[in-house]
């Protein structure tokens, strides 16, 4: 099963080491991994794509709870929530072909940032089902290049006003951005 996973960590050197170790010492294979800065630049934002049965899932979600860096971990399952991941394909594509090529970015609603004498570089933002089909719709013309981001996501607006309700219960164990990294650590 597809989980979409949500990390907000420290914002410092090796996180992004120790989450990805974690999850190749389990044996997962990391569909998507996103990191980027939130609000706060004491923090970042990790987003993970895995497929996992629920209950292995589980155990990984409970693991990254415990390391030091991760402030806060959410599957974003049974949630309401919006993902995007955006993609940049350089499309090969002539003047003969390029009427064709900019009615399917239209369709998609995808913008074109490039065009050369034989190629068009296209920006699309969406679901992976979104770029996906446009991938395969364009395919036929020729990919000369592909990038993507990968997945990013957050809960949608009526959820967080949800999860900050569930957040003023108390916590068991609380991290402080200014905590040294030893009284961070959980009791042994």
């Amino acid at each position: 099963m597809r989980h979409v996973i949500s990390a907000l960590v420290m914002n410092e050197p090796g996180v992004l080491a120790n989450v990805a170790g974690m999850f190749a010492a389990r044996g997962f294979n990391i569909d998507s991994l996103v990191v980027g800065r939130t609000e706060n630049p004491d923090l970042s934002r990790m987003t993970i794509v895995v497929n996992a049965d629920d209950n292995t899932l589980e155990q990984v979600r409970k693991q990254l709870a415990k390391l030091v860096p991760v402030v806060k971990v959410r599957d974003f399952k049974d949630t309401a929530y919006i993902e995007r991941d955006l993609a940049l394909v350089n499309i090969s594509c002539g003047p003969e072909k390029r009427v064709e090529v900019t009615e399917i970015v239209t369709l998609f609603r995808a913008r074109i940032v490039d065009v050369s004498k034989d190629s068009m570089m296209v920006e699309i933002t969406g679901t992976e089902e979104k770029i996906e089909a446009f991938i395969e719709l364009v395919r036929p013309y020729g990919i000369d290049e592909l990038a993507r981001t990968g997945v990013i996501a957050m809960a949608r607006g009526t959820q967080n006003l949800k999860d900050r309700s569930m957040d003023d219960k108390p916590k068991k164990r609380e991290r402080r951005l200014d905590a040294a990294p030893s009284a961070a650590l959980p009791p042994s």
